[in-house]
């Protein structure tokens, strides 16, 4: 069950629940687009199938949004007749997909941090919450794994995927930061112990990450200005024109139901 949360904290949660969504909405959007264009049959569904557990997800966590906005919007209205400013996925998920190590190297990237995000949501005393981060992390080990050995395929296999591989990792790494970024809606979900304190996520995340580019053939990427707005509702023109695809049937049919 949900415990009660006075105001400030009710409006913290419900913005960290649409970080949380975002995200994997966003995200999932972008590995949607390899469907029927991945590089063999057995990767076109792999990848269809993670960007199905990440839309999953996403309908979750946005669910969970409205329900605690309490405003009478639920995760459709919330995927589908939000403005681009009001979106508060990291600017990571929203990059156009590029090449298939461009794809790749941002789901490993984005995954190992997810998870160590989730295993430590699992533990909220929000009982929904930790009940969607428990099911999520399940699905998300999965997707570090896969993701994981592709980078390490790619990055050690012939000279031209390692150096895909290694343009993908250098214009990724950038992006990164945003992921670990705290704030006062963390601080106040912290404060009111709805979620643990996750300043060790992003040690581990590094820890787990550099080994698989070592065992890439990879080079670690020197760490400098980190990319950010993503959270604020600052974005690349990239979202804008993806959200006019992903919405169009709904603004084009206001209510249409199948």
């Amino acid at each position: 069950m949900a415990p009660a949360l006075d105001g400030p904290v009710q409006a913290a949660l419900v913005q960290y629940l649409l970080r949380l969504g975002d995200d994997r909405l966003v995200l999932g959007h972008r590995l949607s687009e390899w469907c029927g264009h991945a590089p063999i049959l057995e990767e076109d569904i792999a990848l269809a199938n993670i960007a199905l557990d990440l839309v999953g997800q996403a309908t979750l966590f946005l669910g969970l949004a409205g329900a605690a906005e309490a405003a009478g919007r639920d995760a459709d209205a919330l995927a589908y007749l939000r403005e681009a400013i009001d979106f508060r996925n990291v600017l990571l998920a929203e990059l156009p997909k590029g090449d298939f190590a461009f794809t790749i190297v941002r789901q490993f990237l984005f995954s190992v941090a997810a998870y160590y995000r989730l295993e430590g949501l699992a533990t909220s005393s929000h009982g929904d919450l930790a009940g969607i981060a428990g099911k999520a992390l399940k699905e998300t080990r999965y997707h570090v794994r896969h993701s994981g050995e592709w980078v390490i395929r790619l990055g050690d296999g012939t000279s031209e995927s390692h150096t895909r591989t290694q343009a993908a990792l250098d214009a990724l790494w950038r992006y990164t930061g945003e992921m670990f970024l705290a704030d006062d809606v963390d601080a106040t979900l912290v404060r009111a112990g709805v979620i643990p304190d996750l300043a060790t996520a992003e040690p581990k995340w590094l820890a787990q990450v550099t080994g698989v580019i070592e065992r890439a053939t990879l080079a670690v990427p020197p760490s400098g200005y980190m990319q950010r707005g993503g959270r604020t509702g600052r974005h690349t023109e990239h979202l804008g024109i993806m959200l006019a695809e992903m919405q169009i049937l709904q603004r084009s049919y206001p209510g249409a139901k199948w």
